[in-house]
């Protein structure tokens, strides 16, 4: 018990100091009163496929921003609910609202990306936005883009947005794997022109339209399920300029509503996140569990056998560690304290999703997404 305990000690050092210099990193966006002398056009490009529950509100937020110069583009991606009759019936009352009928998916081509490059298609603007048909944006949101863009001079600027979590599992499983997503973005160096790492949310992708033309558009990524980060290391490799930002000011989400959801959500990427490597997906187990799960573990374990001062208090001093790790999480999340609590009950719940991730890609050579199967 003794090595377990100092090896659970280090590794919790090594985790919270690695998360601690990582934050230090991160960039996050206010919104800007600022007026700019101009303002760009902006064509906004939402795909949607079966998203008559967020919909509405989604193009509205869109549609009520303070932005002067704008449009947004809204592609049914084959829908089969009434995502096409809600937009349809919005058309009339917002001009700048343009709705397109996706063209059935054809070979070689993901429906996401299929539809964002039918809405560029259609574009008109200097600048074009990709996001998602489930986000709530603030009414400065793209002025305060469009000022981060100018000012910094950037080819591709993506955000992370606020998170929501109402039902008991979104609280128990998404903000591990935020935390998780968040540790795996080396803010550093996705945002240094030096380093070739790149990250990418598709929740929002302001590109200049001269330079996602340069990178091929999203025809680079046609067959790409984790087609935001591909986008965005092909836009840094191409040598633009990109920034990586917290963006929870200016926009919001609640991405799954349930179980079941957050489930098949993440099932579908999180393992092609870990590039597909048993290796890598078992290390990032380890080391989430190791973090969030087994302080507690042998913390009691240390108190059941009797261990020595010494160790018990090692062992409280790494599980308080990883507590105040985790209400720093509850912090950026906008989350109530006591919910760090359910957090090795979300590790568990991820490394199942994970290796049922794994399972699914790798044996049976699918993944299943929006009523879709693609093979690998």
């Amino acid at each position: 018990m003794i090595f377990v305990t100092t090896l659970q000690f280090l590794l919790i050092i090594f985790i919270a100091v690695y998360l601690f210099i990582n934050m230090i990193y991160l960039v996050r966006l206010c919104p800007i009163r600022d007026e700019l002398i101009s303002y760009p056009y902006i064509s906004v490009c939402i795909p949607a496929r079966n998203e008559e529950r967020d919909i509405e509100g989604c193009v509205k937020s869109l549609l009520n921003q303070n932005y002067p110069n704008f449009e947004v583009i809204v592609v049914d991606d084959n829908s089969t609910d009434n995502t096409a009759k809600i937009i349809n019936s919005m058309t009339k009352q917002y001009p700048n609202l343009i709705f397109v009928s996706g063209a059935k998916l054809i070979s070689g081509w993901i429906g996401k990306p299929y539809a964002l490059h039918q809405a560029y298609q259609r574009s008109r603007g200097q600048y074009l936005l990709f996001t998602d048909a489930d986000l709530m944006y603030k009414p400065y949101a793209l002025k305060t883009a469009m000022h981060t863009m100018i000012c910094k001079d950037l080819d591709l600027l993506t955000l992370m947005p606020a998170v929501i979590f109402d039902s008991f599992w979104e609280r128990v499983v998404q903000p591990v794997i935020f935390g998780f997503i968040a540790s795996l973005t080396n803010f550093r160096k996705v945002n240094s022109k030096s380093h070739k790492n790149a990250m990418g949310f598709g929740a929002f992708l302001l590109f200049k339209k001269l330079s996602y033309r340069k990178i091929g558009g999203h025809r680079s990524v046609s067959n790409e399920v984790l087609e935001d980060i591909m986008i965005a290391k092909k836009a840094k490799l191409n040598g633009l300029s990109t920034l990586v930002a917290d963006g929870k000011h200016l926009f919001s989400i609640r991405m799954y509503h349930s179980m079941k959801e957050i489930w098949i959500g993440w099932r579908k990427n999180i393992f092609l996140a870990m590039k597909n490597s048993i290796f890598i997906s078992f290390y990032y187990m380890a080391m989430v569990l190791c973090f969030i799960l087994t302080p507690y573990i042998v913390f009691v374990g240390n108190l059941w056998i009797g261990a020595g001062s010494a160790w018990i208090g090692l062992s409280l001093l790494s599980l308080s560690i990883s507590l105040v790790g985790g209400l720093g999480l509850c912090y950026e999340l906008g989350l109530e304290r006591k919910n760090v609590f359910l957090f090795p009950l979300g590790a568990i719940m991820m490394v199942v999703i994970m290796l049922n991730s794994m399972i699914q890609t790798l044996l049976l050579g699918r993944i299943e997404w929006r009523g879709r199967t693609y093979q690998q």
